[in-house]
């Protein structure tokens, strides 16, 4: 039995882990962690992993971006390994996970689905052919308004997979609105669309002379990144410090 502190337990990403882990004989939510303590709970809720009392094995984080660094301490003084699925993260953020992945496990994903773990595959092939045909790479992402970073961390992770494929010879490019001038064939365009409850898609456009090629993704529901959470925790449990990767999940 795996037992998870709950990290950001009263946001929509928290409900969604805490109903799935409830249908999960292999998992137990032991606290919480939130700003505001709810009674309704199933499980006691604490102001910060460094105030819980409840022993775990592991901490999924879904909260948000200015959270990081108090959770990243708390979770290497505990020696507590730590899920982190929270995005925005800024690049002293990265640099103080990377430290204390030297002391705790720790894994860290863009986004806990299956199917972008693949798609992330699927576009360093694609790029491989295509770019050196003279094909231009594009990205458009859509979330509920609700999100407050963009472009979404998966985005910026498509972009990644795709320059670590072409040897880093891209950059990306995320506003057209201040230059007049003609595309860059080495940048990757990323455009963010916010509204309703999209709960997110993905969509990698290859744009070459006369033809398109485009690589989706299409998230239906939440329970996608719960799942993945979820499979994540239990791999992370009891492993070695480091820094992790769903790639190691799937194998």
């Amino acid at each position: 039995m795996v037992r998870v502190i709950l990290n950001g337990c009263g946001g929509a990403m928290g409900q969604v882990i805490a109903r799935l882990a409830a249908e999960d004989d292999g998992m137990k939510i032991v606290a919480g962690v939130d700003l505001r303590a709810d009674d309704r709970l199933p499980y006691p809720v604490f102001s910060s992993v460094k105030a819980c009392t409840e022993e775990a094995d592991v901490v999924i984080d879904f909260s948000t971006a200015k959270a990081a660094d108090g959770l990243l301490t708390d979770c290497a003084e505990k020696g507590l390994p730590l899920v982190l699925c929270t995005t925005g993260l800024s690049e002293e953020q990265l640099q103080k996970m990377r430290e204390a992945s030297a002391k705790i496990a720790i894994l860290r994903s863009a986004n806990m689905s299956l199917g972008i773990n693949l798609l992330l595959k699927l576009v360093k092939d694609a790029a491989r052919t295509l770019a050196p045909a003279g094909f231009d790479i594009e990205i458009l992402e859509k979330h509920h308004h609700r999100k407050i970073d963009a472009p979404s961390g998966t985005a910026l992770a498509l972009a990644d997979s795709i320059n670590d494929a072409m040897g880093g010879e891209y950059h990306v490019k995320l506003d057209r609105s201040q230059t007049r001038e003609k595309r860059d064939p080495k940048e990757i365009g990323i455009q963010a669309i916010r509204g309703g409850n999209i709960v997110g898609e993905h969509d990698v456009f290859f744009c070459g002379e006369d033809e398109i090629v485009t690589i989706s993704h299409t998230a239906n529901s939440r329970a996608i990144f719960g799942k993945g959470a979820i499979a994540a925790a239990k791999f992370l449990a009891g492993k070695k410090p480091g820094l992790y990767s769903m790639e190691d999940v799937i194998g």
